[in-house]
């Protein structure tokens, strides 16, 4: 189904059909090409946004064009055009075939489909409203934040969706293709009592339409829980007193502290930095990098998670990838070009921000799964430590492992009890010394609500957290006291 709409999207209106296809890469392989493929890809996307009770500011982008890739040993030849058209595919498979060549005469598979279970429904959400709903939802969330509280200063929030359609050719006969929605919503809060000024900030999203946001979560829509959560945040921030600094165990909440596993772990076993010598985890493949508690995974085939794609963008189908098994290492994520070059298979982790980029080895959804621990417990067991609710920014140096975290959301634990919220907190250590000092794992597995977005060389893509409650016997805390 996917196949045929896309295809109709993307190659019939650009007078190309999959026979095109097919003789463009039996062109590319010419050059004596190890391996080659199309991308296409055609994608309209828009956003809202609310300022001063005022929607301000409305865009929408809609893009288009391919990009052509051939490799030869370690090296890629890469070209890309905004236009998709017979003239245009030509002249690209020139280009990236003529970087790499190495000259013989090399014949491409016969295009096959692949068979991939669909993870979302392939609407687009950028009309599952009309655009009067649109800005109406972003006032309606407005005006909900500033009857909640009275301390409320300002409040922004802004709501956007993409529909992307996208399809795959390679040499090795792989044929996929996919369509992904997306839609966001974001919200903040500035709360001011006295002359003290603290924010809060909330949101969600998934690979739906902008109804997912009007569903009721307790006693209030979607899109109203996260004002209350914006809310509760900053009013908690007011409260806030300076953070203490030393070494203390930290009780990491579930949810959104997951970006520790992403950022500090995660990143770390990426192939293409394994296979290059850039990641801490590089030559400790089977041996133990975690605690015997910790189970790591990257699994895009949760049915509507953000990170979640039916198939990557090198045309594999997205897998569940144990990468650390009870503390030790088991597996490292991988593209085709990384894979190839090490002797292994692809995990479906080909990921690239647009069809003007070539892929790389990328996270989907990468989570701790959970233990058998009371989060009431690992509390009680604290003397004296931290309880992390949620991270925020940090810098992680994958060849070390090393990391710093800022925390966003803390709070004090003495003598088993929460105390009261601190504010300036940040997180230091290494990757494998703080994973080695797990000594808790919770039964609460907690996805983020939907808003992560991960940078790695320039591009840009969704991905999804998630982490049960964790007690870390001892980590280096940053305070401002």
């Amino acid at each position: 189904m996917n196949l045929d709409r896309t295809v109709n999207k993307l190659l019939v209106p650009n007078e190309l059909n999959l026979e095109l296809v097919q003789n463009a890469l039996a062109d590319l392989c010419k050059y004596d090409i190890d391996y080659g493929d199309i991308y296409f890809q055609s994608s309209c996307s828009e956003s809202w946004s609310i300022d001063e009770s005022i929607v301000k500011k409305g865009t929408y982008a809609d893009i288009q064009g391919m990009g052509v890739r051939a490799i030869v040993g370690d090296k890629t030849g890469f070209a890309y055009s905004d236009e998709i058209s017979q003239i245009a595919l030509k002249q690209t498979i020139k280009a990236a075939g003529g970087i790499a060549k190495r000259g013989g005469n090399q014949k491409a598979k016969i295009l096959t489909e692949k068979n991939v279970k669909q993870l979302y429904l392939p609407l687009n959400p950028l009309n599952s409203i009309e655009r009067d709903q649109k800005t109406r939802l972003l006032q309606d969330m407005d005006q909900y934040a500033r009857s909640r509280c009275p301390l409320i200063k300002q409040f922004n929030a802004s709501i956007s969706s993409c529909y992307e359609n996208v399809l795959v050719a390679a040499t090795d006969g792989t044929l996929a293709a996919d369509i992904r929605p997306l839609v966001r919503i974001s919200c903040s809060v500035v709360v001011k009592k006295g002359d003290r000024t603290e924010k809060g900030g909330a949101g969600g999203g998934a690979r739906v339409g902008y109804e997912y946001f009007y569903e009721n979560v307790g006693t209030v829509s979607r899109a109203f829980s996260y004002v209350d959560e914006a809310i509760r945040v900053a009013l908690v921030n007011l409260e806030s007193k300076a953070a203490p600094a030393g070494t203390f165990p930290v009780v990491l909440s579930a949810g959104w502290s997951g970006v520790l596993i992403h950022e500090a772990v995660g990143h770390g076993l990426e192939g293409d930095s394994c296979r290059k010598g850039e990641s801490v985890y590089a030559k400790r493949m089977g041996e133990k990098v975690a605690s015997d508690l910790c189970t790591i995974v990257d699994d895009g085939t949760i049915a509507k998670a953000r990170g979640s794609i039916t198939v990557d963008d090198e045309g594999e189908p997205s897998k569940y990838n144990v990468l650390i098994e009870n503390g030790v290492l088991k597996n490292f994520m991988y593209d085709k070009h990384s894979a190839r070059l090490v002797g292994r298979e692809s995990t479906g982790n080909g990921r690239r921000e647009s069809y003007s980029c070539t892929p790389i080895t990328r996270m989907t959804n990468t989570y701790l799964l959970p233990g058998k621990s009371e989060e009431a417990e690992m509390i009680e067991s604290v003397k004296k430590g931290i309880y992390a609710v949620s991270l925020g920014g940090g810098q992680v140096d994958t060849t070390s492992g090393k990391f710093v975290f800022s925390v966003n959301e803390a709070y004090e634990i003495k003598d088993g009890k929460l105390g009261s919220p601190v504010k300036g907190i940040t997180l230091i250590g290494d990757a494998i010394g703080v994973m080695t000092k797990v000594s808790m794992v919770g039964n609460n597995l907690k996805f983020d609500n939907g808003v992560g977005s991960c940078g790695k060389e320039g591009q840009w893509v969704p991905v999804g957290i998630g982490i049960p409650s964790v007690k870390i016997d001892e980590i280096t805390v940053g305070g401002t006291k």
